[in-house]
């Protein structure tokens, strides 16, 4: 067994910034208690601690460390945060059920504010709920219905903070029959509500097959089971695409294939998933995941089958023990999730892996050996389970009537799940997805600039020859290898990234790991350019339940938080100019039309502010505007002034297109007064400058880069943040 002291694992500096912010423990004065070495040993003695009595406990200690520390294998956050700490809560995933009552649906409240006080994330499934001015027996008065509850759970989380170090995140879902289904597609439109929530609509195949033939459904009232009312099925689906086609959600969740899957029918059907889509799970169980590195087994343009399958059995002995050594946050959740002792074990690094493998992404050679080494895992980790179930037992709810396969000790054993942060640790690209760029550019203190290129396609570039900084500058910039002629055409179809691949070529990845080797389901995001019509998502919609996927998520790029709107070209009497001692200076004349983004901050009296941003056809930041709901209070009066000032001075320099850098040294320079809006502007235009590619999208919370879609989250690639984990 190689040890520590034979091979140091060096992380990048992307890695160490991420488990200093997120991961060590740290002292009173928030400083750093743990390396890289001592937080692997704290992970691996805490979760080795169950098979203490086994005979192979210290080489089993000893392969836990080696297995996380060479970033072979690495489980969820919350084991790498709280394994071995008095916390002690180690899994990511949680269903919650909600009764049709005022107790049940408090009572899932309170439950998912202890989940999420111990850092894991929560599914509920609104479908119980009657629906909205049905009758309550008990008030003689009417029901509000599921939207009205699921605000009550989204206030709850916005008050919790998952564990010091995760924000609380949901996943809510309704059926498609449920009588209240147009309220909830439409939920999400205004995207200031709802926040800590991903929406999906839980589609069924009576739903489909209604939408290709053209009829009408039926909406069922889940109190009794009566029919209330009729839909056209078409209809609706338009109704889901136009949203999802406007901002990403609500999501679709396909039902009857995730219970066609159901590997424990005796106990129940799914309902619903955890906030990122890839785990469904029966009311209060949970789930522990954990992520292969999959670029680590890559010899020679050659995969390590060998050390492949060695991996994945201590990975499902690592994963089936942290159930053991778990502090669930409340007994149901103990209770249920021991009766199933449900695993999830997924993969990162895939796009790393066909990368030195030389096959696309998009390719049909990619697709069948990405699904040829999912199917390896899962045919690996069943007989780990198998041999764990001769070793300690199966899972306690097994039952060979209902079960129809071997005695193992997992209910469930794979999934892709979303692995933004612990990806970065690894720096490999994350679960299944592609890569979302190549070369980056990052803008730093003094308008300096720091290029940040992919390891892979730097090492390949100097090897033949066609690697220089003007390139890389270029593919920076243009957000993408297609197209320059340096590049031999091998590479740039190898090197294409998320948005580079077609929508077709995502959801056929997608479909082709689901029906090869994961028993529950997979995050991902379907990256649609920002020109894709609602037509595309349709296509991906229908492409995705036909090839047995059990949820698809889509996003439009540049879609969230901005409406698109088109201000035509620019021509030459657009502009009018001024001339000063600097020579001839242009002032961009704007159309009557513009499109923008508003923002919502907070001042440190919790006051709140808008911030509106108008920009170009170009998506340049060409206007800032201030809007304040207290602008009658007179105590605050000549705060709103100064905002109002200060925005009309950062417009005029924009249009006069002074440097945005500039703009933000002087804004940096400013801040500190009043409501610090120098400061809250600067971030914002930092993190358009850092979003020039493709459109801008949200601003990092924490670090006001720039987030982008992937597994079915908004993360962020410069600090780690992400709003699903």
């Amino acid at each position: 067994m190689m040890t520590v002291d034979m091979i140091k694992q060096e992380l990048t500096k992307a890695a160490e910034t991420v488990l200093e912010r997120r991961y060590y423990l740290k002292d009173e004065n928030g400083r750093a208690l743990e390396n890289w070495d001592t937080l692997c040993r704290r992970v691996a003695d805490a979760v080795a601690d169950v098979d203490r009595e086994q005979d192979d406990y210290d080489f089993l200690r000893d392969s836990f460390f080696n297995m996380i520390y060479h970033l072979d294998f690495l489980p969820n956050s919350p084991c790498l945060m709280n394994a071995g700490t008095d916390l002690g809560q180690l899994s990511a995933c949680f269903v919650l059920p909600i009764e049709d009552s005022m107790n049940g649906i408090f009572t899932s409240i309170r439950n998912g504010a202890l989940v999420h006080k111990t850092g894991g994330g929560t599914g509920y499934s609104f479908s119980r709920l009657r629906p909205k001015n049905s009758a309550v027996q008990s008030t003689q008065g009417v029901a509000s219905g599921p939207l009205s509850f699921a605000a009550v759970f989204d206030a709850a989380t916005e008050t919790i903070k998952q564990g010091g170090k995760r924000r609380g995140a949901n996943m809510g879902v309704l059926r498609v029959d449920h009588p209240d289904i147009l309220e909830f597609i439409y939920a999400k439109e205004d995207q200031t509500r709802f926040t800590n929530f991903n929406f999906s609509v839980a589609v069924t195949d009576k739903f489909m097959d209604a939408v290709k033939t053209g009829q009408d459904y039926d909406l069922i009232d889940p109190a009794d089971g009566t029919v209330v009312n009729t839909l056209n099925a078409a209809s609706v689906f338009d109704k889901i695409i136009d949203l999802a086609w406007h901002n990403g959600e609500p999501g679709v969740l396909f039902v009857d294939a995730a219970n066609r899957a159901n590997s424990t029918p005796q106990l129940g059907d799914f309902e619903a998933t955890n906030p990122c889509g890839e785990q469904w799970l029966l009311p209060y169980e949970s789930c522990n995941l954990g992520s292969i590195n999959l670029g680590q087994y890559i010899v020679e343009r050659q995969l390590d089958w060998d050390r492949l399958a060695k991996t994945v059995h201590l990975a499902v002995r690592f994963l089936d023990n942290v159930i053991d050594c778990n502090r669930f946050p409340i007994p149901e959740i103990a209770e249920m999730t021991q009766k199933t002792r449900k695993v999830g074990l997924g993969i990162m690094g895939m796009h790393d892996m066909l990368i030195q493998l030389e096959l696309p992404y998009g390719s049909d050679e990619g697709r069948n050996c990405s699904a040829k080494v999912m199917q390896f895992i899962r045919d690996e980790a069943e007989k780990a389970s198998v041999e764990l179930a001769d070793m300690k037992g199966p899972f306690p709810a097994y039952n060979s009537q209902f079960n129809h396969y071997p005695p193992r000790r997992n209910a469930a054993l794979t999934s892709i799940q979303p692995t933004g942060t612990v990806s970065m640790i690894a720096d490999c690209a994350s679960g299944c997805e592609p890569y979302f760029s190549i070369v980056m550019m990052k803008h730093v203190m003094d308008g300096d600039k720091l290029l940040m290129a992919n390891k892979h396609f730097e090492r390949i570039a100097r090897q033949e020859g066609f690697y220089s900084e003007e390139l890389m500058t270029r593919v920076a910039e243009s957000g993408t290898v297609i197209g320059h002629e340096e590049i031999p055409e091998k590479w740039q179809d190898i090197f294409r990234t998320a948005q580079d691949i077609s929508p077709e070529n995502h959801i056929k990845m997608q479909g082709f790991l689901q029906t090869s080797g994961v028993d529950s389901s997979i995050s991902k995001t379907i990256n649609l350019p920002s020109t894709a019509t609602r037509d595309d998502v349709r296509l991906s919609y229908e492409l995705g339940f036909e090839l047995g996927c059990k949820g698809l998520t889509v996003y439009r790029d540049g879609s969230r938080d901005s409406q698109v709107l088109n201000t035509g070209k620019e021509s030459d009497n657009d502009m009018t100019a001024v001339v000063s001692s600097q020579g001839v200076v242009h002032k961009k004349k704007l159309p009557d039309v513009l499109s923008a983004k508003r923002y919502r901050l907070k001042d440190a009296n919790e006051n709140t502010i808008y911030l509106i941003v108008c920009f170009d056809d170009n998506e340049n930041p060409m206007e800032v505007f201030a809007k304040f709901p207290f602008d009658n209070r007179v105590d605050l009066k000549d705060k709103s002034t100064m905002w109002t000032t200060t925005c009309r001075l950062v417009s005029l320099a924009l249009r006069y297109q002074i440097p945005m850098d500039e703009i933000i040294k002087q804004l940096d320079r400013s801040s500190g007064h009043m409501l610090d809006l120098p400061a809250q502007l600067g971030k914002l235009l930092k993190s358009f400058m850092a979003g020039t590619q493709r459109g801008f999208s949200s601003a990092c919370p924490e670090c006001s880069g720039k987030l982008v879609f992937e597994e079915g989250c908004e993360v962020c690639h410069d600090c780690g943040y992400s709003k699903c984990s």
